[in-house]
């Protein structure tokens, strides 16, 4: 598999802030038994690179000269700007396997579509992998032609990984789907009065609802009889 190329730089002085102030991006490399450093690339050139190589693609990060095989582990993003604003690098061992996920390549026409008017429904766009890091692809082929009927699927058995390459996800797990349209539901004017079980309006309303504006309060306890007056001495 073909490396994309990216230059850095040792951190130089300065905040984060700044560096990016400055055009550059501050990033971190880790990982197969690399000390933790400091680095940052020009925004445009990590871009670019990015853009390329994505999470699954291998790296060759040449550091002030040394040359180290990474991945793309985990990136930030300006909120306003969308621009990378920060990367962390992970250092891995061209000798030892590892395990990445790598995104689905659609292709392929799904009869349904054309005879029954079926739309794909995408359950699941990548597979889990685990391979050596040269053998690492940048995708996997998912073809679209077993959609032939609608309700057919395709499934992560019916992908065929490179070689050297084995597909970590259950076999049986959907990954495309052909679906019926769903119908509008014709949607008819009605009223409270006209509506099975509605009360007609006016009605009273129902137990322990609020009583509409201007409705008859509950009719009052009876009134107690009045007292006699006593009469008083003349």
């Amino acid at each position: 598999m073909e490396m994309v190329s990216l230059t850095a730089t040792a951190r130089a002085k300065g905040t984060p802030s700044e560096i990016r102030r400055g055009n550059g991006v501050p990033c971190v490399l880790y990982g197969n038994e690399v000390k933790n450093t400091q680095m940052q690339c020009a925004s445009l050139e990590l871009t670019k690179a990015y853009t390329k190589a994505g999470a699954n693609t291998l790296v060759d990060l040449d550091i002030d000269g040394k040359k180290v095989p990474v991945l793309f582990h985990q990136l930030q993003f300006h909120p306003i700007t969308g621009k990378i604003s920060h990367v962390d690098f992970y250092a891995v061992n061209l000798k030892k396997e590892i395990e990445a996920p790598v995104p689905l390549r659609f292709t392929g026409e799904a009869l349904a579509v054309k005879e029954f008017a079926a739309v794909i429904v995408t359950v699941q766009n990548h597979v889990t992998v685990r391979c050596l890091p040269m053998d690492l692809p940048h995708d996997i082929e998912a073809s679209l032609t077993k959609l032939s009927q609608v309700h057919d699927v395709v499934k992560v058995m019916d992908l065929v990984a490179p070689s050297g390459v084995t597909i970590l996800d259950d076999p049986e797990t959907v990954l495309v789907t052909a679906q019926e349209q769903r119908k509008e539901e014709e949607v008819l004017p009605t009223s409270a009065a006209t509506v099975e079980g509605a009360p007609a309006e006016g009605a009273a309303s129902a137990e322990g609802a609020p009583t509409a504006e201007g409705a008859a309060a509950a009719p009052a306890a009876a009134e107690a009889p009045a007292k006699k007056e006593k009469k008083g001495k003349e």
